[in-house]
């Protein structure tokens, strides 16, 4: 007898193949970060059916993507491999997105992906909120000595990190065509998550670092050139995500130095989140930010965040007059910070 789409293992593999090189980067148009990130949880899933239930590659099919197997799958990666619960739920998200686009492609499989979109997601520890005080990012900022060029770099970096509450990585790959200084409303454009673009204007204060910056390092200027650089063998590259990192705990322990406590653990990401704050606090509608920010939706829940220091927290009450006492209650509220501190 004929073996069904559930039986044949080269309905699987040719399903999986469309699924990562053409409906991802072609279809939904996902960062190349997301592409492989789904390819690394569907293979860990690939590799836990031939090693653990020792299924042949070649012989995996759709009947080896039950509920069951999953839920075995989730126990494993939890208990025997001691995966954090935020890796875990990836790995399953990886593989249900998979059979959502399988069923749509086939929808025999429709009650194969319903049953596996069943399955609960690990619950998941609600950390703190990590940012700079005012006083903090002041001090961050001013940090890098800007006697060096490599210190006048470093602190135009930081100030334009601050003044976008743009990614790491969205910084690192800035262009010198992608500054827009001579527009009425100067702005920088940012390449973001999912191959999206947008617009971030500058402050005024920025724009007047950014000329001097680019009088330095560009003085004869080409758009395509890395607008922060280092130079290897008279080549100009891009900078990696280390060095910024790196940047950051250098300035914050010359900042504790100088008498200035800093968080125990500092790190570039906290500086989207404190531009965020610090919006969020000077009344700029969450709407707004979230479009600084490049969330995609105004609902986004990816992070849950609810937690703010109840010094800056009890600050920001304290500012409310009477006819804006529903600022409280929005403080108060999970959802809010949740979209205001997201991916």
């Amino acid at each position: 007898m004929r073996k069904n789409i559930f039986q044949r293992g080269e309905d699987f593999w040719n399903t999986a193949q469309a699924f990562i090189h053409h409906h991802l980067p072609d279809i939904r148009r996902v960062s190349q970060n997301t592409v492989l990130s789904y390819r690394d949880g569907i293979n860990a899933y690939i590799d836990y059916l031939e090693t653990e239930k020792n299924i042949r590659r070649k012989d995996i099919c759709f009947n080896d993507f039950s509920k069951e197997t999953l839920i075995a799958y989730l126990d494993w990666l939890l208990n025997c491999r001691s995966l954090k619960p935020k890796t875990c739920n990836l790995r399953i998200t990886a593989v249900r997105s998979f059979l959502e686009y399988a069923s749509d492609r086939h929808p025999e499989l429709m009650a194969l992906y319903i049953s596996a979109n069943s399955m609960k997601a690990v619950k998941t520890k609600m950390n703190p909120i990590e940012f700079f005080e005012k006083n903090q990012m002041k001090a961050i900022l001013a940090a890098p000595g800007i006697h060096s060029r490599t210190g006048r770099r470093n602190q135009m970096m930081l100030i334009l990190l601050y003044d976008t509450a743009a990614r790491v990585s969205e910084i690192l790959e800035l262009s010198v065509g992608s500054l827009h200084l001579s527009s009425e409303v100067p702005y920088v454009v940012i390449h973001g998550k999912g191959d999206k673009y947008r617009n971030i204007p500058l402050m005024s204060k920025t724009k007047e670092h950014l000329k001097r910056y680019l009088s330095e390092f560009h003085p004869i200027q080409s758009g395509d050139a890395p607008l922060f650089y280092a130079v290897t063998y008279g080549e100009k590259h891009h900078l990696s995500q280390d060095t910024l990192e790196k940047l950051i705990k250098d300035c914050a322990k010359r900042c504790e130095k100088a008498g200035v406590e800093m968080p125990a653990s500092c790190h570039c990401h906290m500086v989207r989140k404190t531009r965020a704050m610090d919006l969020y606090q000077a009344g700029i509608p969450l709407p707004h930010i979230q479009q600084l920010l490049g969330h995609e939706e105004i609902s986004t829940t990816s992070g849950f965040y609810a937690f703010a220091t109840l010094d800056t927290l009890a600050k920001s009450m304290e500012k409310i007059d009477d006819s804006a006492t529903h600022m409280s209650k929005e403080w108060k509220n999970p959802k809010t910070i949740a979209r205001l501190y997201s991916l």
